[in-house]
């Protein structure tokens, strides 16, 4: 698999566009994920991203977007995101991406007022829609396991059974290595997603909160699940997650960290393919 980041790290540390897709290259990264909304982030920004990737030699994979609203009880709310989603995905058709990365929300009010299950035939329902639109683009969607209880997708037993309901080769997971320690994920689980994953996440945390480290910081045992990753044998990255550097003006020494303990931990297991990238 190819290593990549995420260029969120990048953003929430204020540095510009350009400066962090430099650094992505100049540090070793084979790839990068995007973090951008199509409709907030304006098209001179947009042109920017890909003139520079393309420049650089660093193709983009993915695309991250959160969606939450695709299981809103509103039915104009669902409207709104299919169609922006639909936007992001002809953001990744453009940047020649993978997929889009999506995050599909949470039951709300404890599961209670609303059937949990009105909930999640909402997100099947809308994520079909979604899967038809990314199929012709030549797209796939990567689903997000979210660690957290009132998560639909917060589990390797929801997130088979929920592709398994969209039933399209479009839709399939992400596997996010922090969120399957956080959300008590044995590695061995991540066998019942052959098949089914496109996209990996790594980061670390300290095994009680989201925390998205740089691997080597936390608690996380990671060779098990990379080895578990590799068995799954995905034609895809393994791009690193990394949030709200603590120190911000030492962003290019933290997402340095997080490379090199990365690639350390992938040619460890034999996991890191240099061979040329294409998108």
């Amino acid at each position: 698999m190819k290593l990549g980041l995420i260029n969120s790290a990048w953003v929430q540390a204020n540095q510009p566009t350009v400066f962090g897709l430099q650094k992505t290259k100049e540090i070793g990264f084979d790839t990068v994920d995007i973090f951008i909304d199509p409709l907030d982030g304006d098209v001179a920004e947009q042109k920017r991203i890909k003139q520079e990737c393309d420049r650089l030699d660093l193709p983009i994979i993915s695309i991250c977007c959160v969606a939450a609203g695709l299981i809103d009880f509103n039915p104009s709310v669902q409207r709104f995101h299919i169609e922006r989603v639909k936007r992001f995905l002809d953001l990744a058709h453009w940047y020649e991406a993978r997929n889009v990365l999506l995050v599909i929300g949470e039951y709300i009010w404890q599961q209670e007022v609303i059937p949990p299950k009105e909930q999640w035939d909402t997100g099947v329902e809308n994520c079909k829609i979604l899967a038809d639109y990314a199929d012709k683009l030549n797209l796939q969607i990567a689903l997000e396991l979210e660690p957290f209880d009132l998560s639909l997708l917060n589990s390797v037993d929801t997130m088979v059974r929920f592709i398994d309901d969209v039933d399209h080769q479009a839709v399939q997971a992400n596997i996010d290595v922090s969120h399957l320690l956080l959300a008590d994920v044995a590695p061995q689980e991540l066998r019942r997603l052959q098949g089914k994953a496109i996209h990996v996440h790594i980061s670390d945390c300290d095994g009680k909160v989201h925390g998205d480290l740089p691997p080597g910081r936390g608690v996380v045992p990671f060779e098990p699940y990379l080895r578990e990753i590799k068995a799954l044998q995905i034609e895809g990255a393994i791009s690193i997650e990394l949030e709200y550097s603590p120190e911000p003006d030492k962003i290019v020494e933290w997402v340095s960290e997080a490379y090199r303990e990365t690639d350390r931990l992938m040619q460890a297991v034999g996991l890191r393919d240099r061979t040329e990238v294409t998108s």
